[in-house]
C-alpha cells in the first residue's frame, strides 16, 4: 500500500453557463482546472487562495459531494471517482468534512445527540446505547460536556457549534478530515482555541487533514505542507516553512507580504496587486496570473506554465528562477 493516503490527478470541475431563450450552454466556469497533489498519512495539507479560486470546490470534489468533470481521486488505492453509491458510502466513513458555517451545517430542529448519532445510524455502527456512549465521549473530546447532548444548536455560541461540527466528523472514526474554512466564521480569540483543539485531536486519533482557508497565518499554524491556488489551479506547493521563507511564485509573494506581523518595528515591503481577479468563466490565456503580475513577459501571455518540482517545492511559473 502507498504511503500516500490520498492522491489527486488532473482534477477538473467545469460548471456550464446557460443562456438564450432555450437555456443552451454558452460557456463554462472553470472552477477547478487541472489540480494534482497527494496527501501523506498523518500530515496536514493546507490549501489557500482568494475567494473564488476553487479551493472549497476542490474539497467537495474529494468527497464526491459534487461530480468531477475530469481527473482521478484515489483514497487508499481505491479510485473514488468511479465508485458506485454503495462503495462510496463505505469510503465516506473514512473521509469526513467540517464545514465553514457551524450553524448552517447543524439541523436546528434536532438535539446535539440526534445530530451526532446520525452518521453512526447511516453507517450502521453500534447499538443505541453504544451510539449514545460515543456521543458523550466525543462531546468530552471536543471540550463540551455530556449534558450538552440534550440541547439544540441555537443554544450554543459559534465556537461551541464548530466544536459540535468537529465532534460529528469524528463520530465514524475517520482517517481523513477535510476542513473547509473551519475557523473563518469565528472570532479571532476563538480561532486559536479551535485550531489547537484540531491539532490535539489529530495527534490523539492519528488523523490526516486537508485544511482549506484564505488566512495564511491560520494555515501556517496548523499545516505541514501548503498549496496555493489561483483561478482554479494549484500554482505552488511546498513544506509550510519553506513556502513562507522562500516563496517562488509572484502571487504567493504578494499574499505573504500582506500577512500582518506582530512587531511594529519590523518593516516589510508590501507587494500590491493591480487589476481585478479574472473571471473563471473567461480565464486569461497563458499564465492565469499574468494580468496582475509585475514581472510578466511575453511568454507568460502565451504559454501556460507547467508545474516544476524543485526538490519537493512545486511551482507553476515561467520566472521561478528570477
Amino acid at each position: 500500500m502507498s504511503e500516500w493516503l490520498l492522491e489527486v490527478q488532473g482534477l477538473k470541475k467545469y460548471f456550464p453557463i446557460a443562456g438564450g431563450i432555450f437555456g443552451r450552454k454558452i460557456g463554462e466556469v472553470k472552477a477547478v482546472d487541472d489540480v494534482s497533489f497527494y496527501v501523506k498519512k498523518g500530515e496536514t495539507l493546507g490549501i489557500v487562495g482568494e475567494s473564488g479560486c476553487g479551493k472549497s470546490t476542490t474539497g467537495r470534489l474529494l468527497m464526491r459531494l459534487i461530480e468531477a468533470s475530469e481527473g482521478k481521486v484515489v483514497f487508499e488505492d481505491q479510485e473514488i471517482t468511479r465508485m458506485s453509491k454503495s462503495e462510496l458510502r463505505k469510503v465516506r466513513r473514512d473521509i469526513q468534512m467540517v464545514f465553514q458555517d457551524p450553524y448552517a451545517s447543524l439541523n436546528p430542529r434536532h438535539t446535539v445527540e440526534t445530530i451526532l448519532e446520525e452518521p453512526l445510524i447511516v453507517h450502521g455502527i453500534g447499538t443505541k446505547e453504544e451510539r449514545r456512549k460515543r456521543v458523550r465521549e466525543m462531546l468530552e473530546v471536543v471540550g463540551l460536556s455530556s449534558y450538552h447532548a440534550r440541547r439544540y444548536p441555537h443554544q450554543f455560541s459559534g465556537g461551541q457549534r464548530q466544536r459540535i461540527g468537529i465532534a460529528k466528523a469524528l463520530m465514524t472514526k475517520p482517517k481523513l478530515i477535510i476542513a473547509d474554512e473551519p475557523v473563518s466564521a469565528l472570532d479571532v480569540s476563538i480561532q486559536a482555541q479551535v485550531l489547537n483543539l484540531m491539532r490535539d485531536i489529530q495527534h490523539e486519533f492519528q488523523l490526516t487533514y486537508i485544511f482549506i482557508a484564505h488566512d495564511l497565518g491560520v494555515v501556517r499554524h496548523i499545516s505541514d505542507r501548503v498549496g496555493v491556488m489561483y483561478l482554479g489551479r494549484l500554482i505552488e506547493l511546498s513544506d509550510a516553512e519553506l513556502l513562507y521563507d522562500q516563496p517562488k511564485h509572484p502571487y504567493t509573494k504578494a499574499l505573504l507580504s500582506a500577512v500582518p506581523v506582530p512587531d511594529p518595528a519590523m518593516k516589510r515591503d508590501r507587494i500590491t496587486l493591480t487589476g481585478e481577479l479574472p473571471s473563471p468563466a473567461n480565464p486569461p490565456s497563458g499564465c492565469a496570473f499574468h494580468t496582475r503580475c509585475s514581472l510578466c513577459i511575453d511568454i507568460c501571455k502565451i504559454a501556460r506554465p507547467e508545474s516544476v518540482n524543485l526538490n519537493g517545492h512545486s511551482v507553476a511559473c515561467h520566472l521561478y528562477n528570477e
